[in-house]
Parts: C-alpha cells; sequence; structure tokens
C-alpha cells in the first residue's frame, strides 16, 4: 500500500471511528476510499443478526444471512452505484429491544434505506408465558420506533420484513398456538408498513409457496431460523420488491 492511500484510509477511519464509535465501526471501515453514497442498514434479531462479527473483521461483518446474500450480490454487481451494507441484527432482540439501541444503530448511522426484521422473539415470549409481549405492545413499540425515524430521518426509505414460521420442532408441536400470535404481529407490520409508506416483504406467504418444492424443515430446520436456502429465498424476494427502488 502506498503512502498516500494508507493516509487517506487512516484519514476515513479515524473520522468514521469519531462518528459512530467502536460497534458501528464494524460495518463502516472500508477497504477502500470509495464513499458510500446509498446507505443500507439491516436491523432486527437472530435471523438478520446471521453470527456477524462485532469488530472490523470483513470476513464475517454482514453475518452468514440473507442480509449478507443481498450486500454480496449488490456489492459485487454495481460497484459504481456506491452501495454501503451495515447489519445490526442482534440475536434475541424483540422490538423493546430494537427500542433501547436505536438511537445508537439505526438513527447515528443515517442510513438511506432501512431494512427491519423483528417479531419472532416477541412471539415466543409471549407464548412462553410472558404476557406483557402482547400483540398491541408490539405494534405500540414497533410504531413509535418509526415515528422516530421519521422525524429524524425523514428522508429514509424503510422496508419492513413479515416475521414469518413453518411447522418444524417446537413450533409444529404448538403449531395453532404459534400461527395465531405470530399472525398478529404479521398483520400489524403489513398495517405498518402503509401507514409510513414502507416497502413490505411478505416472507411468510413465500416460506408457505416454497413447501411445494421441498419439505418445511428444507427451508427452516427449527420453525423460526433459515436453512441456507430459506436465506436464499428471503434475500430474493427482498431484491424483487426493493430492487427496482434501488435502480436495479
Amino acid at each position: 500500500m502506498n503512502k498516500r492511500r494508507e493516509f487517506l484510509i487512516n484519514m476515513l477511519v479515524g473520522g468514521l471511528a469519531a462518528g459512530y464509535g467502536s460497534e458501528a465501526l464494524a460495518s463502516v471501515t472500508s477497504p477502500t476510499v470509495i464513499p458510500a453514497r446509498v446507505k443500507i442498514l439491516f436491523q432486527g434479531d437472530s435471523v438478520t443478526d446471521g453470527n456477524r462479527s462485532r469488530n472490523s473483521d470483513w470476513n464475517h461483518v454482514m453475518g452468514h444471512g440473507y442480509a449478507y446474500t443481498i450486500a454480496s450480490k449488490l456489492w459485487h454487481d454495481f460497484p459504481d452505484k456506491g452501495f454501503y451494507f451495515y447489519n445490526r441484527g442482534v440475536s434475541g432482540n424483540q422490538v423493546g429491544d430494537l427500542a433501547a439501541r436505536w438511537q445508537n444503530d439505526t438513527i447515528d448511522i443515517k442510513p438511506d434505506w432501512l431494512s427491519i426484521l423483528v417479531g419472532i422473539n416477541d412471539t415466543e415470549a409471549y407464548i412462553k408465558g410472558n404476557r406483557e409481549l402482547t400483540a398491541e405492545s408490539f405494534e405500540n413499540t414497533y410504531r413509535k420506533l418509526l415515528q422516530q425515524t421519521r422525524e429524524q430521518l425523514p428522508d429514509t426509505k424503510l422496508v419492513l420484513g413479515e416475521p414469518f414460521i413453518l411447522p418444524v420442532g417446537r413450533v409444529k408441536d404448538r403449531l395453532a398456538l404459534y400461527e395465531s400470535e405470530v399472525g398478529k404481529r404479521q398483520k400489524i407490520v403489513k398495517k405498518l408498513s402503509e401507514e409510513f409508506g414502507a416497502l413490505f416483504i411478505p416472507y411468510q406467504s413465500a416460506f408457505t409457496k416454497a413447501l411445494d418444492k421441498a419439505s418445511a424443515d428444507y427451508w427452516i430446520w427449527d420453525g423460526i431460523h433459515p436453512m441456507p436456502a430459506g436465506h436464499e429465498l428471503m434475500a430474493r424476494l427482498w431484491l424483487e420488491i426493493a430492487g427496482p427502488e434501488l435502480g436495479i
């Protein structure tokens, strides 16, 4: 690396570190000096997290799920568009957990596009006995997040992913209850997408349709977390719906 290039990268990294902090730096540090023109942030729980790294390890910075697949394809196919991707999914998160870290992990990043997938952990917690995490509380908290985002980032394009299940494992054992509770939250996400002018990604219908090709455990290994084929399904659907507005 020549000294001028090294100097530019160090200046870039130093400025970003001051503005974003060490956690954010994991997805901000760039191996090039090409500026990000379109920042795309993925938020959510373990499905989005994908075992991502929390440091500057570019081998794992986007995790190994649908967010990685989307980012790798768009980075490869459109280097001239200045796409820049962040993954801030956190395993186990409910919508209230997103609210607790929303300023640092969303607002401060100032994404041009914000893709959110949350709801299955709220569903599970309610099924397991936490009666405070009702569908109504889920809706109220989610709406507040979107209102905050609209107020502070009025130009950010929103993409809301539908929480989903398939009949495998513990989900299959209590399928009627899971379908009832996740169904309530699916309707809420759809309603919020309309209320806030967001793109809606209907993951559940896509997974249900995929059962015509292969069994449920081919797509989702435990009823909740996708197999590699399931993550590919999610990525393709996301790109199909969001792609035209991204200009691809």
